[in-house]
Formats: C-alpha cells, sequence, structure tokens
C-alpha cells in the first residue's frame, strides 16, 4: 500500500494548503482517514505512517478488524460515520471513539444505557441532513438545535459537533455554510464535513475534521 502512504502525504498537504487559504490555524482540521471495506493489512501502512484517525461506516465490518488493531497501536481514534442501528448501540458504544452519526431519539435513548452501562464515554456528533433527502440518514436541519438540547437535558448526551453529507449532486457550500451556522446556534464546537471531493471547500466554511477515503486508498 506504498500508494496509499503517498497518496495519505498529498491529502495532508492538501489540507494545509487549504488551512492556510481560509486563513486558520495550522492543524486545525483532522483527517479522518476513512477505511471502510479495506483490510487491516491495507490499513496498517497507513497507520504505520502517522496516521491515526480513521473511520468506519459498518459496526460489524469495524470489529472484524479494528480489535486487533487498536491493541497494537494504541493511539488509534476510531470514528463510526455510517448510520447507526439502534440494536448495535451495545457494539458502538465498546469499539468507537467517536459517534458522528447521532440522527435520532431511538439511537440517543439507546446510546445513553450503553454509556452508562459501560463507564464508557464515546465523544458524539449529531447526523444533520442538510439537504433534506429522503433515503439519507440524518435529522432536518429545522430539528437540529432542539434535538440537540433534548440529547443533552433529557438524555444526558455530550454532544461536541455537527456532521453533513451533502447531497451528490449540488454544490457542497451552502451545505457546509448551513451546517457551521446550525453549530453556532447548538453550541457545539466541532464540524464534520467534507470528503475525498470537496474537503478544501468544507475547510473554508469551519470543517474541523474531514472524512477523506479513496483520494487516500483508492477506490473500493
Amino acid at each position: 500500500m506504498a500508494n496509499a502512504v503517498e497518496q495519505l502525504f498529498a491529502v495532508k498537504v492538501r489540507i494545509a494548503a487549504a488551512e492556510r487559504e481560509a486563513g486558520r490555524d495550522a492543524g486545525a482540521v483532522t483527517l479522518v482517514a476513512v477505511s471502510k471495506t479495506f483490510e487491516a493489512a491495507d490499513i496498517r501502512p497507513v497507520i504505520e505512517a502517522g496516521q491515526h484517525v480513521f473511520g468506519e461506516n459498518r459496526v460489524q465490518e469495524a470489529q472484524a478488524k479494528w480489535p486487533a488493531l487498536k491493541a497494537a497501536f494504541p493511539e488509534i481514534e476510531l470514528h463510526l460515520i455510517g448510520p447507526l442501528q439502534s440494536n448495535k448501540a451495545k457494539e458502538a458504544v465498546a469499539l468507537f471513539d467517536v459517534i458522528e452519526t447521532i440522527d435520532r431519539e431511538k439511537i440517543a435513548v439507546e446510546l445513553a444505557k450503553e454509556i452508562a452501562r459501560q463507564g464508557r464515554t464515546p465523544r458524539l456528533h449529531m447526523q444533520v441532513n442538510t439537504g433534506s433527502e429522503p433515503q439519507k440518514a440524518g435529522i432536518e436541519p429545522r430539528e437540529a438545535v432542539a434535538f440537540v438540547a433534548r440529547c443533552r437535558e433529557v438524555h444526558g448526551l455530550a454532544i461536541e459537533g455537527l456532521m453533513c453529507i451533502p447531497p451528490a449532486d449540488e454544490n457542497p457550500g451552502p451545505h457546509f455554510a448551513l451546517l457551521e451556522k446550525l453549530s453556532k446556534e447548538a453550541g457545539v464546537a466541532k464540524l464534520s464535513m467534507g470528503m475525498s471531493g470537496d474537503y478544501e471547500t468544507a475547510i473554508a466554511f469551519g470543517a474541523t475534521s474531514v472524512r477523506v477515503g479513496s483520494a487516500i486508498f483508492g477506490s473500493r
């Protein structure tokens, strides 16, 4: 996977350039390397090259490869960036360090139960469906601020950020701007937005983390 390592460094250079262009501090943006569908053998060289933050879409897939990698590399921070089913809350809390896809009451309830039961406190983001796409997970923008408050006040969940995936066929800028506006209204500091095709735009709109997969690992 020498190519993945080269591409990792190329992405990091572009992130640094985008930070400078946006007038942001160096290192303001965290790179989440999206390793879904890739095997541990593909991921390991990227870890050894210094990348320690990774994203996975599915709990079950992550369970198959990450416990051993996390044991070998304790500095790993693993993000769940795909939809979470309520029956996977137990496994998600046990494995992930950040859960980015809280989007409904049932998930909030189950996560609160598991966090209390396990005594493990993954950091939490809420997913917002900025394009109101029926096929896509995420809470509606008009409900986002109230839902963050409800997660905090009713369920005791420390929501620290918002996440979005703009519609594939639209300019992502307005979606990133909307998420940034909602984050201020909700009083959260973290913004997970931007993927392989638009992460530099996301950085200009205030992203604190970008989720980049194919630009590092190649096509799936």
